[in-house]
């Protein structure tokens, strides 16, 4: 697409994994949208009302639980204790249950306040609920 593109979580973690000032973190995504063109990676629920009104398009990537959890065992197992490029700096990739059971409640909590904050902006999401459907999304892109 060849758009700059801005990690949440390369934003948000630093070095050792300490997570940025709330107040810094926000200003830091207030610079990415107030430029023309842009893609962020990441949901972060609690500034998505940032980002959201200045999205012209919002990809919701609605996979199945279960592929979300072999996902990341597999990912925490390929980058174990290694920082991905995603991620920021000296932030090695490890096992976190909390992220874990997160994952698993997706539909009993996050999926909810989710939703709530995607009302006024469905127009603009595309949803796709597997892994297929982006891959088909994505071919369409690449045909305009």
């Amino acid at each position: 697409m060849d758009l700059p593109v801005h990690h949440l979580d390369a934003v948000l973690w630093l070095p050792g994994w300490h997570e940025m000032d709330r107040a810094e973190y926000l200003r830091h995504q207030e610079e990415i949208v107030a430029g023309e063109r842009w893609i962020i990676d990441g949901t972060h629920g609690s500034s998505l009302q940032l980002r959201l009104p200045q999205a012209d398009t919002v990809v919701y990537l609605d996979f199945p639980i279960p592929l979300c959890l072999w996902r990341i065992v597999r990912r925490v197992w390929t980058w174990r204790g290694r920082t991905r490029p995603d991620m920021g700096e000296d932030c090695p990739e490890r096992f976190d249950l909390s992220f874990l059971w997160y994952v698993a409640n997706w539909n009993s909590g996050p999926r909810v306040r989710l939703h709530r904050q995607l009302e006024g902006h469905w127009d603009k999401v595309e949803r796709l609920r597997s892994p297929r459907a982006l891959e088909r999304w994505m071919d369409s892109l690449r045909a305009e």
